[in-house]
């Protein structure tokens, strides 16, 4: 559980980032001395920004490999100015702009045969789902479940993502889950 403490601070460093990032065209380092160690360990975090109530980036980390505080502004950066399906974040925009955090436990592999074995372990509004396939990958984050709420929707606008056809499936697939904490 990340305390209330670390919820305040990690929102902060994104809404910091976003806002270094608009002066310095870069992404903002941090001092990771001046941080606690709950934010300095290792941790994978997808920052979603949403302005005037929909969507305008999301930018994660599947896996964990750098401290949670520097993946939170890495990624709150890049949501804000990477993130090809949008414009870039303006600084008309900061008093509105909406952030949020999830952080990512680590993926697990699921053990599936089939397609209808991935659904039936799918538990839908708590998965989180990366599926992969060679050199196709994708991954929905368990708020994706909002809008699409069976496994078959799920699975089918995952693969989808991934760039393969809705009825694709091979002994190939790799399938994992995954968890997040969201704020």
């Amino acid at each position: 559980m990340i305390s209330r403490s670390d919820r305040f601070l990690l929102r902060k460093i994104a809404r910091d980032a976003i806002k270094y990032g608009l002066r310095h065209q870069a992404v903002m380092p941090l001092d990771l001395n001046s941080l606690p160690p709950s934010v300095t360990a290792e941790g994978a975090s997808f920052v979603t920004l949403y302005f005037a109530g929909a969507l305008h980036g999301c930018i994660g980390t599947l896996e964990a490999y750098r401290p949670l505080a520097e993946d939170v502004a890495s990624n709150a950066y890049s949501a804000a100015f990477r993130d090809r399906r949008f414009d870039p974040v303006t600084e008309t925009m900061l008093e509105e702009l909406d952030v949020h955090i999830s952080v990512l436990s680590k993926p697990e592999s699921i053990s599936c045969q089939s397609e209808q074995s991935l659904l039936n372990q799918l538990k839908a509004g708590e998965d989180g789902l990366i599926l992969e396939d060679d050199h196709h990958r994708a991954t929905f984050l368990p708020a994706v479940w909002d809008s699409l709420h069976s496994p078959e929707q799920f699975v089918a606008a995952l693969k989808r993502k991934a760039g393969l056809p809705v009825d694709y499936w091979s002994d190939s697939i790799r399938c994992y889950r995954y968890h997040t904490e969201n704020f």
